[in-house]
């Protein structure tokens, strides 16, 4: 996924992972210009209010949701997360952080959780798994 520098323009970050994924390719990279206008909206708030991406990310999330489930791998990504608790956005900036979000097409496994999709051979497939019309 691409990161973004004080200028607010996207550049390209490298890690193992980033070569290596190729489903997360596969889910991220069709959308990753429609993803960029956030993703600069998210880096130009947290500019803005002197704090972090992460913490902006996670205000927003937090006027959605009561306890999002977050994956922290280090350090500073906790601290954001326990910082972003305090951080309020205003409706202005939910606004202008949703403004520009378009619907992703589901891709992978939620893809093909549909009955559309439910006959068709799926390399998770362990059985005789039906989807029951509701």
């Amino acid at each position: 996924m691409p990161f973004l520098n004080s200028s607010l323009d996207i550049v390209a970050k490298t890690s193992k992972r980033l070569e290596e994924d190729s489903y997360a390719k596969f889910k991220y990279d069709a959308t990753a210009e429609q993803d960029a206008v956030i993703i600069n909206r998210v880096a130009e708030l947290a500019e803005k209010r002197g704090v972090s991406m992460t913490e902006i990310s996670l205000a927003w999330l937090l006027t959605k949701a009561a306890s999002p489930v977050v994956g922290v791998t280090k350090l500073h990504h906790i601290e954001g997360t326990a910082k972003a608790v305090d951080l309020v956005l205003t409706p202005a900036e939910c606004a202008y952080l949703e403004e520009p979000y378009l619907p992703h097409k589901l891709v992978g496994v939620m893809a093909q959780n549909t009955p559309a999709a439910a006959k068709e051979p799926h390399i998770w497939s362990t059985g005789n798994q039906k989807i029951e019309q509701v």
